[in-house]
């Protein structure tokens, strides 16, 4: 039928209609029919090209041809099958002759309506282009920041392919920054929480971060930040109350210090703004030295509390308050704060941090439980955040941040309580006591890379091992909390010079200080919980480095070897698999030697006869203990000897006749003793030492 017309169209252009287009005649032959634009819609788009008569048909064909490929021509095109969307769905109905002039008005209608659509939508591509492309900028350089992302959304008019586009944006900027989180290990939970920062500049950019301490940065040699200083600093730059946990050697001294400079932005004589609290001497001292080389060039006023009495004076009421920064230990702040007039004012406080936050919120005497409450009450200002950091986090910790803190953020780098993967971990079977000491001579008979450390359970403890391996020919020396603080200080400058090889120390060194390049962490005393484990291996192998740890353990220490192996295990260390079969112990047992370690023999190999000599042998009679005294001591194991008394005779008979002086011999040497016979036999049932003392010949 179709060629029948076309046919018949072209003999009439021949002789009756020369000069009419055959489009316009076949519109004219087949006036009335329609086309399905779904089934046929390329035959409807090579019929659809000329609408209008004559000229304006072959015009509008022409305009149609891009030659030369420019964008007007590929608008037209993109316009067109829009145009063609439009219309999806509705018949066509082709014009017949009749009706040419009242379809030639509403074509007019239709042209004019499109030209102001295109117009419109010309402008709204032109926004959209603009706006991505600083998006694409913004993410080409760093990762894009929540608050400039939502400041281009605001300025973008809303409609809906704009829409699906911002979301797709969006969608696409979440991911980017859950990838950097993944591949960091970051875990955060909270709501609103800003983006990771991958470099230091970012943070001038977006925070206004002084210059100098970024120069500051560049001259220590750090260049980047690490896991945990990228989301933690965001986060206290926003003035977020965060608890934070993440590995020894992680950087979380810097990640508190550096948002702490910017939060202050320059000095100001109102008090103290910034208080920050250490556990230990030896840690507040390294985060003020921290806290001084970030600072400096820029003027603030950084201290720390070295004597309570003088402070007193220097913080008082009647001081000038040009001060912005304090570190301190927990007691001595106490102490400044309960006097009368108190000799702290922290009422204009604006950031609170607790740095090892889980050994000060152990309770009794090894915790600062109830100090950090009355801290946390003289800091009243409104404005006052509060953060916590740790290198392990307890339940008791969370529990009281989710309950007391506005809109906690939590950031974790890795699992939870684990030791560090950089350090090789080892357990060693010495057997008992006596092979801990066979087993640490061994060690440096082989020989070591110094420094190293080495840990036990108590101050009794490490000056016992001093005094055994001070002969040895290496520099050792030992620290604990008896020492004055000018010896500690002198023991610890020495350990960082390089003087001193081996360093005895307690639990005093295991939270948070930094030494460089130790090489070897040896426990030589068993440790009572796998956080204090790993507080204690994480001072070696830090930030990036090596590191070696090795732990001694008897069959005594059978219950605590579990959770230990464990902790091990974790960090990629072979383990025995006997030890991870062993019984867990109940949660009771576990508080009590935490709170009490079990009791070791001393630490001693002089032969008996030597003591015995020294007059420190253990008296006869009575159980194995050690006695001491300088001077006269033969004569004080002649009397206990002259007191000796037949196998058949009882205690009560021996007392009897020392108390009612029995004979001459009896009384002599009850005359002679005096008072001291006395409390020899108190010490005696109370199972201490005797102290024997100088007699006269």
């Amino acid at each position: 039928m179709i060629r029948w017309l076309i046919s018949d169209a072209w003999v009439l252009t021949d002789h009756a209609a020369a000069g009419m287009d055959a489009f316009e005649l076949f519109r004219k032959l087949g006036a009335g029919a329609k086309f399905d634009l779904k089934r046929f819609g390329q035959d409807a788009a090579r019929f659809k090209v000329a609408r209008s008569h004559g000229g304006e048909a072959s015009t509008d064909a022409l305009s149609a041809i891009d030659y030369f490929g420019t964008g007007a021509n590929n608008g037209s095109q993109s316009s067109s099958q829009e145009d063609e969307e439009d219309d999806e769905g509705e018949d066509y109905e082709v014009g017949s002759d009749s009706g040419d002039s009242g379809a030639g008005g509403k074509r007019k209608q239709r042209d004019e309506e499109r030209d102001v659509k295109r117009k419109k939508k010309k402008m709204k591509s032109n926004q959209v282009e603009a706006d991505g492309g600083t998006l694409k900028d913004t993410e080409g350089n760093g990762i894009t920041w929540t608050s400039s992302l939502d400041r281009k959304i605001q300025n973008l008019s809303g409609d809906g392919k704009e829409k699906s586009s911002l979301k797709r944006l969006k969608h696409l900027h979440q991911e980017k920054v859950n990838r950097i989180r993944s591949q960091h290990r970051i875990n955060v939970h909270g709501c609103d929480v800003p983006d990771p920062v991958c470099t230091f500049e970012e943070l001038q950019s977006e925070y206004r971060l002084n210059p100098r301490v970024l120069q500051n940065l560049k001259d220590a040699g750090l260049n980047s930040p690490t896991p945990i200083q990228m989301q933690a600093i965001p986060l206290m730059m926003h003035s977020r109350e965060l608890l934070a946990c993440a590995p020894t050697g992680s950087g979380k001294t810097l990640a508190f210090c550096l948002p702490l400079l910017a939060h202050l932005q320059q000095p100001a004589n109102l008090g103290f703004r910034a208080v920050v609290i250490s556990p230990t001497r030896e840690l507040a001292n390294q985060t003020y030295r921290e806290l001084l080389r970030l600072s400096e060039g820029v003027g603030f006023r950084v201290h720390i509390i070295d004597k309570a009495s003088l402070a007193a004076k220097k913080y008082g009421p009647q001081s000038n308050k040009k001060y912005d920064i304090l570190v301190s230990t927990p007691n001595r702040l106490i102490f400044l704060l309960k006097q009368d007039p108190p000799g702290l004012d922290l009422s204009s406080v604006e950031w609170l941090v607790v740095d090892e936050s889980d050994k000060l919120f152990e309770a009794g005497k090894t915790g600062f439980r109830e100090q950090l409450a009355t801290i946390f009450l003289a800091c009243s200002g409104s404005k006052v955040r509060r953060a916590f950091f740790s290198a392990t986090c307890t339940p008791d910790v969370e529990q009281w941040c989710r309950l007391n803190l506005d809109n906690l953020v939590s950031v974790n780098i890795g699992h939870r309580n684990t030791a560090v993967e950089t350090v090789e971990q080892e357990l060693l079977f010495v057997g008992t006591e006596n092979g801990k000491l066979v087993a640490m001579r061994d060690i440096i008979k082989k020989g070591f890379l110094p420094p190293m450390l080495v840990f036990v359970q108590s101050i009794d403890r490490a000056r016992e091992l001093f005094h055994e391996l001070v002969y040895e020919g290496i520099n050792v020396d030992v620290i604990h909390a008896d020492r004055t603080q000018q010896q500690r200080d002198n023991v610890v400058n020495s350990f960082r010079s390089g003087k001193i090889w081996v360093l005895i120390c307690t639990a005093l060194l295991a939270r948070g200080i930094d030494f460089k390049g130790v090489n070897l962490v040896l426990n030589y005393d068993f440790p009572t919980s796998a956080v204090e484990y790993i507080h204690r291996i994480g001072r070696t192998g830090r930030a990036g480095h090596q590191g070696k740890a090795i732990t001694f353990f008897t069959e005594n220490d059978k219950p605590l070897l579990r959770s230990i192996a464990n902790v091990i295990k974790q960090a990629g260390c072979p383990v025995p698999d006997y030890m991870i079969g062993f019984k867990k112990i109940h949660s009771k047992v576990k508080r009590r030697l935490e709170k009490k370690p079990p009791k070791r023999s001393t630490i001693c190999t002089t032969p008996r006869f030597l003591m015995k000599k020294k007059g420190n042998a253990p008296n006869k009679g009575q159980k194995e203990k050690k006695q001491k005294g300088e001077g006269g001591t033969q004569t004080a194991v002649q009397q206990h000897k002259k007191e000796k008394k037949p196998k058949g005779q009882g205690l009560k008979n021996k007392n009897k006749k020392q108390t009612e002086g029995g004979g001459e011999k009896h009384k002599k040497t009850s005359q002679k003793m005096g008072s001291d016979s006395s409390g020899a036999k108190l010490k005696k049932k109370k199972g201490k030492k005797n102290k024997p003392q100088d007699k006269q010949r």
